[in-house]
């Protein structure tokens, strides 16, 4: 006789085979992740043009790049406030961490480009006369959010606002951006519905695992006029899990070959509006993503517990010099028995010893030395000088009265 497996169990087990299968897909497929270019902190001079001839084509490039370190520098000495300084080619090669090709058109004898050139924060500092520290905001996720055609798309496939962030160079921006890579768990963690969502116990948790204080999330809408046609890209500048809006604008390119330079623009302008906003206030941490956590006064009975249970929480002991009178033997034992019965005393010896003479001791004492003047006069003790040096004698009784001559009795 055969068994059979309930009809239930094999739509269960059927259900999460292709469940399990259809999530590796989601994370697998497609052509997805764009890492970011540069996120070091390098002074940035950007759209520099050059015009060169050279004997061949490798001579005139390299001249062209030679001109461009030049005119970058003497832009970057002007920004910074040092004037239109110059240096040579030697100390300007040492210094150029590289160079960005924005658009080239090599001849055999001609070099005709636009190029940004990256300057060593850490070098050229010294040589400007300026701090290379860099004072950033606390660190917010980035999540870039395209909208063309009706459909919105943050990593769940590659797009092309992604890259932009991704070749966006942060170093001049007072904003500490956290840009995710879209590879990995990104396309299940961060997408279009994510945004929507102002839960804050889920966003925490996002955050978190990437490292952020906050959320950014950039926003453009592509409208296309006709195929091949212009393009209008109105961008937002989104921010928190309320999806907020700081400032909307709108920038036009002619056709579709110039969508990548009209996102580029995009992000700059987006990356002034969130400084502008961080500079103003408008831009701060959200208190349900840090959650400040209720302080407390600790009752004192409390304290006290905890001071008795750990000595190394206890406060330091009082080491104070005591002078008295030994005439003989006994006064030494006497004094030192005296002093050790006092509350907060820890200890009492005597260092110095003259027999018919004055003796010193020192006394540990877990408390201030005008309390341990009140408890050693409340014992009959009469106490004399300041400080951590007392002098200490039994006091004298007063003698009474004697009775007048010739006075009744």
């Amino acid at each position: 006789m055969r068994h059979r497996l309930p009809i239930a169990l094999v739509l269960t087990a059927l259900a999460a085979a292709l469940g399990t299968r259809g999530v590796l897909a989601q994370i697998e497929g497609g052509d997805r992740g764009v890492a970011a270019v540069d996120s070091s902190n390098d002074f940035e001079v950007a759209g520099i043009r050059v015009d060169v001839s050279g004997p061949n084509a490798d001579a005139a490039r390299l001249a062209g790049w030679r001109e461009a370190q030049r005119k970058a520098y003497t832009l970057l000495s002007q920004r910074m406030g040092a004037g239109a300084g110059t240096l040579p080619d030697g100390t300007l090669d040492s210094i150029v961490s590289s160079i960005v090709v924005e658009n080239e058109q090599i001849g055999p004898n001609r070099y005709v480009a636009r190029l940004g050139v990256l300057f060593d924060r850490g070098r050229t500092a010294g040589l400007l006369g300026v701090s290379a520290a860099v004072s950033r905001s606390s660190p917010f996720l980035v999540v870039p959010v395209q909208w063309s055609t009706g459909v919105g798309t943050v990593f769940e496939q590659r797009t092309l606002w992604q890259e932009a962030w991704a070749r966006f160079r942060t170093g001049s921006s007072a904003i500490d951006y956290v840009r995710p890579t879209g590879t990995g768990p990104d396309s299940l963690l961060l997408d279009v519905g994510q945004t929507q969502r102002p839960d804050r116990g889920w966003w925490r948790t996002l955050i978190d695992q990437y490292g952020a204080s906050d959320v950014l999330m950039p926003t453009v809408r592509l409208y296309r006029q006709w195929p091949g046609g212009p393009v209008i890209g109105v961008f937002e500048a989104r921010y928190g899990p309320d999806h907020r809006v700081l400032q909307r604008f709108s920038l036009r390119v002619g056709t579709t070959a110039g969508v990548p330079a009209l996102l580029d623009e995009g992000v700059k302008r987006l990356d002034g509006v969130y400084q502008r906003a961080l500079r103003e206030g408008y831009l701060g941490l959200d208190p349900g993503l840090n959650p400040i956590m209720p302080v407390t006064e600790t009752p004192p009975e409390e304290v006290a517990d905890l001071l008795a249970d750990d000595p190394t929480l206890a406060p330091a002991a009082l080491a104070v010099t005591i002078q008295y009178d030994t005439p003989d033997v006994g006064a030494v034992t006497g004094a030192e028995s005296a002093l050790r019965s006092v509350p907060g005393v820890t200890s009492a010896a005597t260092t110095s010893l003259a027999l018919g003479g004055v003796s010193s001791m020192n006394v540990s004492y877990a408390g201030t030395t005008e309390a341990l003047r009140a408890a050693l006069e409340a014992r009959g003790w009469q106490v004399i000088g300041n400080g951590t040096t007392l002098r200490i004698r039994r006091a004298t009784p007063t003698p009474s009265p004697s009775p007048r001559t010739g006075a009744a009795t």
